[in-house]
């Protein structure tokens, strides 16, 4: 069957022998993805501002697991408000903003997703100390010693980053077939190593571990050194949060490992990256089920309650 002259479209129709091919999709699947990213990119942006003045402003908040709970929480704040919308970008047929504006609208992402596994590494090893060495807790973890973690956590983000795009900031779109392309590459395997296979281990590693003592601490009828009960519902939480956070991030990556040629643009990958998204906004809501000081500080929140002289002194715990 021949196609019409409507069907075949280029990107650039000045560019005959050079530019891409404009794939276009049905408008109400274009309108489904413009609506279910946007939503998402409010709800995510909404979620975690809260989850921010919440650990900000209220100093019984002020702990170092809540402070990476805070620095997670910015991370996914990024991804919300900056990440989500340029995806939008992404969905169209044809990137018409240039190579220099690819790579860079890739510097973000790249940061929040890295920070992002970087804090959830640092939560599982406050957990692990919290739950293994309850005795030594409070001189290992301390505020100022998660404050300099955190630091560290996003100047690694940051130069993790532009190391990895070292090549594509160098050249802007030298890995382009044609016009109207935006192709970013990477050492992949090395990135699936550092940014996947290794925080991932090692994040179940030490979880496995935190299950295995508090299972034994919920039974053990007379012992010692117990865990406070505190702690070890905020390692169930957390758990949560760690776990909900490895399924959003394994499709995407598994997919990688496995060596299958997943096409850029294609439904698959819009799907692997809605998950890895998705995770952001789902954060905040695990702390709303879980945890009564997230629900106590939101209604102050909302309520403006927030705006009264001493607020900061509510008690939300």
């Amino acid at each position: 069957m021949m196609e019409t002259l409507g069907e075949v479209k280029l990107c650039f129709p000045q560019l005959l022998n050079t530019s891409c091919k404009k794939h276009t999709r049905p408008h109400s699947e274009s309108m489904l993805i413009y609506i279910l990213l946007s939503f998402i990119s409010l709800l995510t942006v909404v979620l975690n501002l809260l989850v921010i003045i919440s650990i900000s402003h209220f100093r019984q908040l002020h702990s170092p697991t809540n402070l990476l709970l805070l620095s997670l929480a910015v991370s996914d704040f990024l991804v919300g408000l900056l990440v989500i919308p340029f995806q939008i970008l992404y969905t169209e047929p044809c990137w018409l903003l240039g190579d220099l504006a690819c790579v860079m609208f890739n510097v973000v992402p790249f940061i929040t997703v890295c920070a992002s596994v970087v804090n959830m590494v640092l939560i599982s090893v406050d957990r692990y100390v919290a739950i293994c060495y309850p005795l030594h807790y409070s001189t290992r973890i301390t505020q100022k010693r998660v404050q300099i973690c955190v630091l560290l956590c996003w100047i690694y983000s940051v130069f993790y980053c532009f190391m990895t795009l070292s090549d594509n900031l160098k050249e802007p779109g030298r890995y382009n077939s044609c016009y109207g392309e935006c192709v970013i590459n990477i050492f992949g395997a090395l990135d699936i190593v550092i940014s996947f296979i290794i925080p991932v281990s090692t994040i179940i590693i030490l979880y496995v571990r935190v299950f295995v003592v508090a299972v034994s601490q919920a039974r053990a009828s007379s012992v010692t050194v117990t865990v406070k009960k505190s702690e070890l519902k905020a390692a169930r939480t957390l758990g949560v949060v760690v776990a909900v956070f490895v399924m959003s991030y394994c499709p995407y990556y598994c997919v990688s490992i496995s060596g299958y040629d997943m096409m850029i643009g294609s439904k698959l990958e819009v799907f692997m990256i809605f998950l890895v998204y998705l995770n952001s906004s789902l954060n905040p809501v695990i702390y709303a089920f879980f945890y009564p000081w997230f629900r106590k500080s939101v209604k102050l929140i909302v309520t403006l309650d927030i705006l009264q002289p001493q607020s900061c002194q509510a008690n939300v715990l």
